[in-house]
């Protein structure tokens, strides 16, 4: 059997080569991409979008995460807490949102409750949870799973719209969420979320 010329070698050799590095840089490229939070994303529709136009209510962060209302008897005034956890790709979340009182409902709550301003956080009943389910959502944290980089944010929510450089850590703001994220180095740490009018100048 004939061998090939060694032109025809050296040509192989080559082609063998440029395949092997195309195929090597694909997969870098492949490995190297930031994929998004599916979760995240979802509760971008679900709370964030709401809350940001002023209508998301305790009934729907219910709906998508079980938990318990607690009564906050704070020194400055009561306020009402749902607290929940969810599940995501990186770990678990940790959600708390205020419910929106007035004044004389902090005051009747606290007096049915029986406590006074300083005592301890109180968990309150399921049923009390459901009468107060048309009530509004004021604002909404997330604490975010531990080793959660930022560019996994952003391939989720977008580039942010500010920078803000804090004491400790950067904030990302997203003003048409009424969103800030607090950074810890590269991870994050915290998603703060209000009605977008709190961002606006002429509120």
């Amino acid at each position: 059997m004939n061998k090939p010329p060694l032109k025809a070698q050296h040509l192989l050799v080559f082609v063998a080569v440029a395949v092997l590095f195309f195929a090597w840089g694909a997969w870098l490229m492949r490995s190297g991409e930031v994929h998004p939070l599916a979760n995240l994303q979802q509760w971008r529709d679900a709370l964030l979008q709401p809350l940001a136009e002023d209508e998301l209510t305790l009934r729907e962060v219910r709906a998508l995460a079980p938990g318990e209302l607690w009564l906050a008897p704070r020194l400055d005034g009561a306020r009402l807490f749902y607290r929940a956890s969810l599940d995501g790709e990186e770990g678990e979340w940790l959600l708390e949102a205020e419910v929106r009182l007035s004044l004389e409902q902090r005051d009747s709550l606290m007096a049915a409750q029986g406590v006074k301003a300083g005592d301890a956080d109180l968990p309150l009943s399921e049923s009390l949870a459901e009468q107060m389910a048309g009530f509004a959502i004021s604002s909404l944290s997330l604490q975010a799973p531990d080793s959660l980089t930022s560019e996994r944010l952003a391939a989720s929510l977008g580039q942010p719209r500010l920078t803000l450089e804090l004491t400790e850590g950067r904030a990302w703001v997203y003003p048409q969420w009424g969103l800030t994220v607090h950074l810890r180095g590269d991870d994050v740490a915290l998603l703060h979320a209000v009605p977008k009018r709190a961002f606006s100048p002429h509120r």
